[in-house]
């Protein structure tokens, strides 16, 4: 019976002895890099679409700190920094970049031709020489098209019927950004088929506000409908305060304008398309090529109305108007 136990022992020292060879052995962690490029100032951690990113890496096995790093780059609005940043996650040698905003899609796609590139954009990617078609994108991009124009019938449509007796609706709208003009084209044969008129409020920067309310009012408006830009992204609470100032109810496409203080908003729900971002992003740390992944489009929408704002502006909303929104800020 002896020589069964030295033969335990042995093969028990053995084991000992190779399982730190066998835990050298063993392959490192690939440690992935992606590169958030945005246009604004840094967000809370708690920010809905940073979260709705980060959990949608996290549900498909990505953890930061192990096998995942994310450099947060943010421009603070200032384009010049913008272009140097790009360039500094290029020298990170980033696997994938995420831009946030338009702007910081343009940078990242001036910047490099060959690091793979997932965009959440409002803006349409063919017309804007992003992508050659939402099938088979090309190049290094691919993302989510959460195009916008074809919902301003939509917009007007809820505008007039929480307004009903509007007749005319104050449009404001950026005309240096890009696609503005089809914007406003698509705004103005929903106008017409509502029976409703269109104002355009043409505004490049925040020292225009004032002026631009002053003239909806003096001209009648009755509603205000804002098109998409990233100047009114920036400035939310401001353009909500004026609204309400001038007694204007006010649409957005934001979800963030309603809580702002706006009155009503309907778009895509953000933390949607940013989990399916994260989706993108972990195809293509898995191999695939961006320019063959589809770009991919808004399913779920979201409709939001504060009544807070609603009673500011004596506003009685209808009652299935207030059942249809998905969620109503008291």
């Amino acid at each position: 019976m002896w020589y069964r136990a030295v033969g335990f022992l042995v093969t028990l020292t053995l084991s000992i002895l190779a399982a730190p060879l066998a835990a050298a052995a063993q392959p490192p962690t690939k440690v992935y890099r992606i590169g958030r490029l945005s246009w604004g100032s840094p967000l809370p951690e708690s920010g809905p679409n940073l979260r709705a990113f980060r959990q949608g890496l996290r549900d498909l096995g990505y953890v930061e700190g192990q096998n995942l790093v994310i450099e947060d780059h943010y421009a603070e609005g200032s384009q010049e920094r913008l272009a140097d940043l790009a360039a500094e996650l290029i020298r990170l040698q980033v696997d994938v970049i995420v831009p946030v905003g338009a702007p910081a899609i343009y940078a990242a796609t001036q910047a490099t031709t060959t690091i793979p590139i997932v965009i959440v954009t409002s803006v349409d990617p063919i017309g804007a020489g992003l992508a050659v078609s939402l099938a088979r994108p090309g190049g290094n991009i691919t993302g989510i098209s959460a195009r916008v124009l074809e919902l301003n019938g939509k917009l007007l449509e809820l505008l007039k019927e929480a307004v009903p007796q509007v007749s005319r609706v104050a449009v404001l709208r950026d005309p240096d950004t890009r696609a503005a003009a089809d914007s406003f084209q698509g705004a103005k044969m929903a106008a017409q088929a509502l029976g409703v008129k269109l104002q355009s409020l043409e505004v490049r920067g925040p020292d225009e506000f004032e002026s631009a309310f002053a003239a909806a009012t003096r001209e009648g408006a009755g509603a205000l409908l804002m098109l998409p830009a990233i100047l009114f992204e920036r400035n939310e609470r401001r353009l909500a305060a004026l609204a309400v100032k001038h007694r204007l109810p006010a649409m957005f496409w934001r979800r963030h304008f309603a809580e702002a203080g706006g009155l009503m908003a309907y778009g895509p729900r953000g933390s949607d398309l940013w989990q399916r971002a994260a989706a993108l992003v972990d195809k293509i740390l898995k191999g695939a090529k961006p320019g063959d992944l589809p770009m991919e489009q808004p399913l779920k929408f979201e409709f939001v109305i504060n009544l807070k704002t609603a009673e500011a502006l004596s506003l009685t909303l209808p009652p299935h108007l207030l059942i249809f929104a998905d969620e109503v800020i008291r």
